[in-house]
């Protein structure tokens, strides 16, 4: 009886460390989300776990998007690397190129055996980042598009009402500035917002080979005189206040929460900040459209990151990885998601479950950004972009326009230096990839 007892025991104790050692199957996830947003990647990660006891996801907050895409690239040639780091939607060119580092996210799916169904995806979302056949390379996650927010209160107090076309930011600008306000209107991650989105809008094309989504050997086209004679309106409302420059990113989200400004153009993925912060009734609505330039809006784009799974891990790894890209999709995690950011659901599924939860009557204007992005069928000049080198190309737009803002250059020499010195980083681009 005594033998039988202790080796009971043994067992139980050998069963314990079998099932402490599948636990210890870790995932390693690399990601740019920091403050609020890093506490919710952490809460999807420690949900993950607590509903299986064999993997074990751990994120890891690697700085901003560029210096996470920076530290994944360096680790994996030290052989170092994540099974998942997040990707901003600019870098989709330079992870594609990089031959033999990436697992595209559709076959890695297929190989786990895990179920996985691209209709599920909203298209303008998984359309950015599919190949020319269709495959998805990486999985959706924190996707958005630059939306206009308006403090409700100031503009009531000023006898304004929202703005749908420039004109009209104009005018609300004046209307704000004159009744007490600092500035009308202000803007951030402007190249995404005032290049990437604004030609989107309009139809415009940004780049030759379908912007980008043809081949490597494209040029740069949004240096028209359309596009620059809406920057030099805007350079001319700096004047008086009517605009503001606050920075690159999302620096000048203070001078809207604070209500120095009335209008502030940037992601929908800044609901949860300024929801927090603002002491007043704020909205959102659709971006602006200048009525020189098109008669109705086609469709914005998205920003945001996507999941890239690298290469070089072991199958018992990948296999947790496609058990949380499951969980990760699911309605009511994405429901949860964009609820509690403003990022768009990438599934149809987290719509509806969010339209039956009542989550936009009672918060009206939060579909706001998935109401741009299905407005049309995206053209080739909406889809989106995919220019190599795009993350250095954004600072030298910022540059260029940053010497609009300042009065040092006019909006057609800004943008015909943006496109001459980002068309040298494009071939360069070209090169490496080849």
């Amino acid at each position: 009886m005594k033998l039988n007892f202790y080796g009971t025991a043994i067992a139980a104790a050998l069963t314990m460390v079998t099932s402490a050692a599948v636990a210890e199957v870790e995932v390693q996830w690399w990601h740019a989300m920091g403050g609020a947003n890093g506490e919710r990647v952490n809460k999807i990660a420690a949900d993950f776990n607590a509903t299986q006891s064999e993997y074990k996801v751990v994120p890891t907050y690697k700085g901003n998007y560029t210096e996470t895409m920076t530290a994944a690239i360096a680790a994996f040639r030290a052989k170092e690397h994540p099974h998942l780091v997040q990707v901003f939607e600019v870098g989709t060119a330079t992870m594609m190129s990089a031959k033999g580092a990436i697992y595209p996210i559709e076959q890695l799916m297929v190989d786990a055996g895990e179920p996985f169904d691209k209709s599920d995806f909203l298209p303008a979302v998984i359309s950015y980042y599919q190949t020319p056949t269709g495959e998805l390379l990486s999985m959706p996650f924190n996707s958005s598009t630059p939306v206009l927010w308006y403090n409700k209160d100031a503009l009531d107090a000023a006898g304004a009402t929202a703005p749908t076309t420039w004109a009209d930011v104009k005018s609300v600008s004046q209307k704000l500035v004159d009744n007490g306000m600092k500035c009308g209107v202000s803007f951030g991650w402007q190249s995404w917002v005032m290049l990437e989105n604004y030609s989107a809008w309009h139809n415009l094309e940004m780049g030759t080979k379908e912007n980008g989504f043809a081949g490597f050997d494209t040029e740069f086209t949004f240096n028209t005189p359309k596009v620059a004679a809406r920057l030099d309106d805007i350079a001319s409302m700096s004047e008086g206040s009517l605009f503001v420059y606050g920075g690159r990113r999302g620096d000048s989200l203070p001078l809207f929460t604070n209500g120095e400004c009335g209008m502030w153009m940037n992601s929908s993925a800044y609901y949860g900040s300024i929801k927090k912060q603002a002491a007043f009734n704020f909205g959102q609505t659709m971006l602006p459209l200048d009525t020189d330039v098109a008669s109705a809006p086609q469709n914005s784009i998205i920003g945001g990151a996507t999941l890239w799974a690298l290469a070089g891990h072991e199958d018992a790894e990948y296999k947790g990885l496609a058990q949380f890209m499951t969980y990760l999709a699911s309605a009511e995690v994405q429901a949860w998601w964009h609820q509690e950011t403003g990022y768009v659901p990438i599934t149809t599924a987290a719509y509806e479950l969010s339209k039956t939860q009542g989550f936009y009557d009672s918060n009206p204007g939060t579909d706001t950004a998935i109401q741009q992005l299905s407005l049309n069928q995206p053209t080739a000049n909406s889809r989106g972009i995919r220019f190599g080198n795009f993350v250095q190309i954004r600072d030298i737009i910022n540059e260029e326009m940053e010497a609009l803002w300042g009065g040092s250059k006019n909006a057609t020499d800004a943008l015909n230096d943006a496109a001459s010195r980002g068309n040298e980083l494009l071939r360069k681009f070209e090169r490496s990839a080849k």
